[in-house]
């Protein structure tokens, strides 16, 4: 058996096709159904209106390994949104979790030992929009989860990469040198 993960964290950004709403940003948390994960994961079970969390399955029947729990960023305020949320995020989570224990990059041997809570980004503007396209979805949402397991996995960012681009990168919403956003 692997070593216990007790406690590990990962981000991405992955963005959207030229003309879609589709960006990705998981930020997500993984370690030990014993620990503080297991901790949080059970506590997120209660439901909250607006934040309807749910598991991440493949298909009816086909809840994914390790256990992932998906938490919405923004308020779920119509059927559309919850359809885009249940539908293609959810199979995109699934999808990316699945693989990562086929490539080995998270231990087959803990899947039933590990949780995982998933916060997940949907532009509100996606539901309003008739040209929306769900396989975009889908591929920054795998693409972004599959880069945030490996991420918490490998805990990264280093803090020598941190250190190293504390002057040399800025967040793209505000850059404190100049009170401006990069959007």
């Amino acid at each position: 058996m692997s070593d216990v993960i007790n406690f590990r964290t990962g981000e991405a950004t992955v963005f959207a096709a030229e003309g879609q709403l589709t960006d990705a940003m998981p930020e997500i948390v993984l370690g030990s159904v014993h620990g503080p994960v297991g901790n949080a994961f059970a506590t997120l079970m209660g439901q909250s209106e607006g934040h309807t969390r749910m598991f991440a399955v493949r298909a009816t029947n086909q809840q994914v390994k390790p256990a992932t729990l998906m938490v919405p960023k923004v308020t779920i305020k119509s059927m559309e949104y919850a359809n885009l949320f249940g539908g293609p995020m959810q199979s995109a989570v699934a999808d990316a979790v699945l693989d990562c224990v086929i490539d080995g990059t998270l231990p087959r041997d803990q899947v039933n030992e590990l949780g995982i809570i998933a916060m997940l980004w949907i532009d509100p503007e996606c539901v309003k929009d008739p040209n929306l396209d769900r396989k975009d979805l889908y591929r920054t949402n795998y693409e972004a989860m599959k880069l945030a397991v490996k991420r918490a996995m490998d805990n990264a960012p280093s803090i020598e990469e941190l250190i190293a681009n504390r002057n040399k990168i800025h967040h793209e919403m505000y850059n404190p040198e100049t009170g401006e956003s990069i959007w």
